[in-house]
């Protein structure tokens, strides 16, 4: 099965330059910094367009994930290279998530972005940060694996729970792909749908503007670029950071995988861009599998690693943890010992894990990890809250790109690659 080629999927070729859909979300982006920036109020009340536009991705996010593993598994056949591909998918996930929470945790130790603040945790507010402590302290490895289990068969595709998704269709594929001959009717019915269901993600995509402008005025109009002036050394720390890793980290893997990160970055831009505006990568999960599958990559690897990575490959969410908890204690005057700092990797690593797949993981997870870590003040989170929906963006967007690298280095691995398919798609401007 083959999707139309697309870039944050069209539903007609355009011919001018205005009407690509990623440059209609950069001006939507731009707008939504001048709304928010000089008329907060209305920025503010602009927020359900972004929450509508979200909403309406996670309603086709199940169907993408079930249908393109089930079938995927189901047309390899061989059963064994699924395990095989999951194994291999989870050994470089835990590979790059450690050097991501290293890079956070060498940069902090460097830089120092908390340095001089001089802050007595005493002072802090905990009310502020009480409700994702609550969350953190609920949140468990056990519970998390129990949670991936649904209720029924069903109710994984009706709750959305990406894992449970996963789960799910992994089995089925299963049972396709062992069934024999009769199952080709349900494999050829769900094929079918699968062409009906990306017709549905092409429609929804062209309310991507509406809801980056949504998204984007809020978050100016309720924290205001004043806010940054505060803590901009920690933002700004963040960012070359993440960039960094992308560029060079990631860039390095990219490159003795036989591609370019900079050509797979101008590739997936409108998407990249969608993320910068919803500040969610799950905005433009559907587009990534379908443009990933155009590059060369077989569904079935396409559907096991990219919703996989979205709850375990959080690059961008990894960094933030050792840096921000480096950067708590550094304004605290809380100087943590090289073991302590290796306890703090080691406590990240799981309870990054552990909240995977809740939303506003990132600073759920950190909450996790200060409460392990009973050295560095968990009110200390406060000092931080007004900026972390401005870091939420970049680690949004290097999660984003550290799973597509991801989805391309294994199915290199698996010598299942189409380099053909590769080169052409990362050579050629999109057709939107």
């Amino acid at each position: 099965m083959s999707h139309p080629a697309t870039d944050l999927p069209p539903v007609h070729r355009a011919r001018h330059w205005y009407g690509h859909l990623y440059v209609q979300v950069l001006a939507a982006i731009v707008a939504g910094v001048l709304i928010g920036q000089f008329a907060p109020a209305a920025g503010e009340a602009l927020k359900p367009l972004g929450d509508a536009f979200i909403k309406l991705v996670k309603l086709v996010i199940a169907p993408v994930i079930f249908l393109t593993i089930a079938t995927g598994i189901a047309g390899m056949r061989d059963l064994a290279a699924v395990g095989r591909v999951a194994a291999k998918a989870m050994a470089y996930f835990l590979t790059l998530s450690t050097l991501a929470l290293v890079v956070g945790l060498v940069v902090a130790n460097l830089v120092r972005p908390g340095a001089g603040l001089n802050i007595d945790p005493a002072s802090l507010d905990a009310g502020k940060v009480a409700d994702y402590a609550h969350q953190a302290h609920e949140t468990t490895i056990t519970g998390f694996l129990m949670a991936m289990i649904p209720e029924t068969l069903l109710s994984a595709l009706t709750q959305g729970n990406v894992l449970q998704v996963l789960v799910v269709a992994v089995l089925f594929g299963i049972a396709l792909a062992t069934a024999g001959p009769r199952a080709e009717p349900v494999l050829t019915v769900l094929e079918n749908l699968a062409v009906v269901v990306f017709r549905l993600v092409e429609i929804v995509m062209r309310f991507a503007p509406v809801g980056a402008l949504g998204a984007m005025a809020f978050t100016i109009g309720k924290y205001g670029l004043a806010s940054l002036a505060h803590l901009g050394l920690l933002v700004a720390t963040f960012y070359l950071t993440s960039l960094l890793f992308v560029l060079v980290g990631l860039g390095l893997v990219a490159r003795l995988a036989g591609f370019s990160i900079l050509a797979l970055i101008s590739y997936l831009r409108g998407e990249l861009l969608l993320v910068l505006g919803t500040s969610s990568s799950e905005s433009a999960l559907p587009s990534l599998m379908e443009k990933l599958e155009r590059a060369g990559c077989p569904k079935a690897i396409v559907g096991l690693v990219v919703p996989t990575g979205y709850s375990f490959n959080l690059d961008g969410t990894n960094i933030y943890m050792t840096l921000a908890a480096l950067f708590i204690a550094q304004a605290c005057n809380v100087e943590l010992t090289l073991g302590q700092q290796v306890l703090l990797l080691g406590v990240a690593m799981l309870s990054s894990k552990g909240a995977a797949g809740i939303t506003g993981a990132g600073f759920i997870t950190l909450a996790a990890t200060l409460s392990i870590v009973p050295s560095v003040p968990v009110a200390g989170m406060a000092l931080i809250l007004g900026v972390d929906r401005f870091m939420s963006e970049c680690r949004s967007l290097t999660n984003f790109i550290g799973n597509a690298v991801a989805t391309l280095v294994v199915a290199r691995w698996e010598g299942a690659l189409d380099g053909a398919a590769l080169a052409s798609a990362l050579a050629r401007e999109p057709a939107d």
